[in-house]
């Protein structure tokens, strides 16, 4: 038997929306990217609406992008978040993005992370989170978060990644509501 290896790439459309130069200097500059690749994956049909980008925290230079890429790839793990960090990580050349003399990274999200992605955020390296539209709001289309509980936010506090929730949330929710709307697959539901 062979068994076909598995790739993960971006959406043609990723390599000619996305500005590579620029510097995301503000958590708004980095939560439009994170919300513009969800919208931007719903309208072109290419996945769910999910987007995030991983940025350096100093500088604001973009390291990798992310959006759901889970029926267009046809597997499960490929939400916007998983595929930020596989990408980062592969550009990088590294299994963590958390080094002892290197710089710390942040991760934009367009929705709070489900379960897996948050347990994956432990693991990335990322010091900080920023988040958009709220679980809830990704329930009102029902897709399932599964289990997300204070104590799990609190968990990860303690270990050093700080979150910032319900940044342009309207904006991000948006997107959630347009996929509805256009009756887009919800593949967890």
């Amino acid at each position: 038997m062979i068994i076909p290896p598995v790739q993960i790439d971006y959406p043609d459309w990723v390599q000619h929306t996305v500005d590579w130069d620029r510097r995301y200097t503000s958590d708004h500059d980095k939560m439009r990217l994170a919300i513009d690749l969800s919208r931007q994956n719903v309208v072109r049909k290419t996945g769910g609406p999910f987007g995030a980008a991983i940025f350096n925290a100093a500088t604001g230079e973009l390291v990798s992008v992310g959006m759901n890429s889970v029926v267009r790839l046809n597997n499960c793990t490929l939400h916007g978040e998983m595929v930020a960090f596989m990408m980062a990580q592969s550009r990088l050349s590294c299994f963590s993005l958390r080094t002892s003399d290197g710089p710390e990274y942040v991760l934009a999200t367009s929705c709070e992370p489900c379960a897996m992605c948050l347990g994956a955020t432990l693991w990335s390296g990322v010091r900080r989170v920023l988040c958009g539209a709220s679980r809830d709001d990704a329930r009102r289309i029902d897709f399932d978060e599964g289990p997300v509980f204070p104590d799990s936010y609190a968990y990860l506090a303690e270990r050093g990644i700080r979150f910032e929730h319900g940044l342009l949330r309207d904006e991000a929710d948006e997107v959630l509501q347009l996929y509805g709307s256009s009756k887009g697959i919800i593949y967890n539901g």
